[in-house]
């Protein structure tokens, strides 16, 4: 029979049953989704904003507008200080074009009971864009369009990105395809003399003095690991010198403009030419487009971006009010400008200087779930001081001008400081989680943009994301160069499927990349393959100056154009239980000796079919601790470092005494399954088979 319920049981059931009958509900009710306010693109900001859609005299109905929402908003909360359940803003598809950024201060906060939502309405996908659709065009002769733009003639307006039928469009550059080579390097001009370099020697040819508009051309010049974007400002054509109107981030080696290092010209008016191109005159106002094959100004939609930010979460970090208990649900952010400062721009790592469309300072208990970036020249969310207990779900990031997601800070104004993070923790950046979101065409404009980027900040985790597509490294976490103190400590990344990073145009980088001491960073159960560096360091596994207590197991890495696991600097860092195949250059790299252990690594299986050697770089010390691992070179001969054999390198080094050279009996490596057969002998030395097909998203 029957259990009887109790009276508390009771108590619980009736509260439940009154706000099931009182609270709205993102649930469909009939045609209409319940909600608090609705806001649509045919609403009104005089109606109520109760209606989901105009009634049938035209008296009432949605909306118009987020920021009359917002206000209704603040009404309710106002009229219902012990609200205790969501308050529900549902916004019907269409495009929003914004005038100003989506700006959400301390006042538009909910509660931890009564969060304020802006969700999509039901399966419709609203779209907030931050651009002006170009319709005026003129078709001439040739077949190109052109409109003229009176805020770019007037300089109230500029803009480096077009986006056509949903995609993006590039201006023209030189070379068409591929590199030029620097033929020269120069001391830096008399005005950048201590600041940075600004100049360098071209070949004949290369760069012209007479081209239209030349202080619009930029030099896209690349380092090691980032490249400077920077506008002509003068060219000396007897001497084949280009002066830059800004220089670069230092006078450090990896700063400079190096012989034989690549560059390309971008916004060449001479060299517009190809279906799919374009060129903005900035002095005429004038835009020009050539289009693409079955193209016509009626059925083509072209945006070019105004507003840089787009959603705009601030608290007030000083006076410790923050905008809190928000969420974002179904929206779609698109089309952010990046107007370049008039000396360009140039970064010592990762671009992490730049703007993001989403950003976020001083805001707390934010979800934003199951939105979309798309189309943005900068960063696609950032999260700095003060943001804490923040979550990121379900999003797609697509098309972005830098990278992913950066959550924390590094101010170039701080960058020679190692503790730049702030020491009040209320101001620190810490509890973000980013989760099953889509990552993928970074660094559109600026090509040292990361998938997600942790610095100065702990506590954060990073989980089943798809990450791809990018010229830099997918996942980095620092921010300290060395062993100074750091704040970014107990982070975790697991369960991620980062790939095609890299792509031959940056070096120095890795699928996961980590600086400085972190104490209680995990990295696991990660699939990372197909790095490829334009130069040195395509690796999976970086752990990089001063890296200190981080441990990387139950990862999958395999085709990475240097090796599967390399460490720069660092201190006792833990390398278990992981599959590195089939790496290019070496397959375990260490480059610096030190008084202390490097790192242990244990219990991993190596495999690869090159000639390339096991162990790369610098194993003249025995500061470091291998064993248990097995080694498979697809039947060859395995060497270790002074030409000896395993026998050899256990007795006179002490180290991999119980690792084997055998065959791991991957099901079929060569088509990437590297499940392992039941009767592995990696088995045997302690190694514990994990479902690396875990990775990635759990609901893409």
């Amino acid at each position: 029979m029957p259990r009887p319920i109790s009276s508390a049981r009771t108590r619980v059931l009736t509260v439940l049953l009154c706000l099931m009958a009182t609270a709205p509900t993102t649930l469909a009710d009939g045609p209409t989704v319940r909600a608090d306010l609705y806001v649509a693109t045919n609403g009104n900001n005089a109606w109520s904003g109760r209606l989901a859609k105009p009634n049938a005299d035209g008296t009432d109905g949605p909306l118009a507008t987020l920021a009359a929402a917002q206000q209704a908003v603040r009404k309710i909360r106002q009229d219902e200080p012990e609200r205790g359940h969501p308050i529900i803003v549902a916004v019907r598809g269409g495009t929003y074009r914004l005038q100003e950024p989506l700006l959400f201060s301390p006042a538009d906060s909910g509660t931890s009971d009564a969060p304020v939502v802006y969700q999509a309405y039901g399966d419709e996908r609203p779209i907030f864009s931050g651009g002006v659709r170009i319709t005026d065009w003129r078709v001439d002769a040739e077949g190109r369009w052109h409109a003229d733009l009176d805020a770019v003639k007037n300089g109230q307006w500029q803009f480096s990105q077009l986006f056509v039928n949903d995609q993006r469009r590039f201006r023209p550059r030189l070379p068409d395809q591929g590199y030029y080579k620097i033929a020269r390097k120069l001391d830096p001009s008399p005005k950048a003399a201590s600041k940075g370099h600004d100049r360098f020697g071209f070949n004949a040819g290369e760069i012209r003095a007479d081209w239209t508009n030349l202080y619009d051309v930029e030099v896209i010049a690349f380092h090691h690991w980032t490249a400077s974007r920077l506008p002509i400002a003068e060219v000396d054509p007897a001497e084949n010198i280009v002066t830059m109107q800004g220089h670069t981030t230092g006078l450090s080696s990896w700063a400079e403009f190096k012989q034989g290092h690549r560059y390309f010209l971008e916004n060449v008016k001479e060299a517009l030419g190809k279906p799919g191109q374009w060129y903005l005159d900035r002095p005429t106002g004038r835009l020009t487009y050539i289009p693409r094959a079955g193209e016509t100004p009626t059925n083509t939609t072209v945006i070019a971006p105004r507003l840089r930010n787009l959603l705009l979460l601030k608290g007030d970090v000083a006076e410790r009010r923050w905008v809190q208990h928000l969420q974002f649900r179904g929206l779609t952010f698109a089309h952010a400008n990046w107007p370049m400062p008039p000396t360009g721009q140039s970064f010592p790592q990762a671009e992490v200087n730049l703007g993001a469309a989403v950003a976020a300072m001083g805001a707390r208990h934010i979800v934003i779930e199951d939105c979309a970036v798309r189309h943005v020249g900068e960063y696609a969310m950032g999260f700095g001081p003060g943001c804490q207990h923040n979550r990121i779900a379900g999003c797609e990031l697509i098309d972005i001008g830098a990278g992913g997601i950066k959550i924390g800070s590094a101010l170039p104004t701080d960058w020679g400081n190692t503790l730049a993070a702030p020491n009040d923790d209320e101001a620190l950046v810490s509890h973000h989680t980013v989760e099953d979101c889509l990552i993928a065409h970074l660094g559109r404009l600026h090509s040292a943009g990361i998938g997600v980027w942790v610095g100065h900040s702990p506590h954060n985790v990073i989980q089943h994301n798809d990450v791809y597509d990018l010229y830099y490294s997918a996942f980095s976490l620092g921010w300290v160069w060395g062993y100074s103190p750091s704040k970014a400590h107990h982070n975790e990344v697991a369960f991620n499927h980062a790939h095609h990073i890299g792509q031959g145009v940056l070096s120095d980088m890795g699928c996961i990349y980590t600086l400085g001491i972190s104490p209680g960073t995990t990295i696991h159960d990660n699939h990372f393959h197909d790095v490829v560096s334009y130069d040195y360091g395509g690796w999976g596994l970086y752990t990089d100056e001063g890296s200190t207590g981080v441990e990387m197991r139950n990862n999958l890495v395999y085709r990475c154009s240097r090796g599967g696991f390399h460490q720069h600097y660092g201190k006792e860092n833990r390398i278990v239980n992981n599959i590195l195949a089939f790496g290019g250059e070496h397959q375990i790299q260490r480059t610096r000796t030190e008084e202390h252990v490097s790192f242990f690594f244990e219990r991993n299986i190596v495999y690869w079919d090159n000639d390339s050697p096991l162990l790369g770089s610098n194993w003249r010390d025995n500061n470091f601790k291998l064993d248990n691992n097995v080694y498979w070179r697809a039947g060859k001969p395995i060497r270790f470092p002074g030409d000896l054999n395993l026998e050899q390198w256990q007795q006179q080094r002490g180290q991999d005494v119980h690792s084997r050279i055998a065959d791991p009996g991957f099901v079929n490596p060569a088509a990437d399954d590297f499940h392992l057969k039941p009767n592995s002998p990696a088995l045997k030395v302690g190694f514990e088979p994990f479902d690396y097909t875990r990775a990635g998203r759990r609901k893409p």
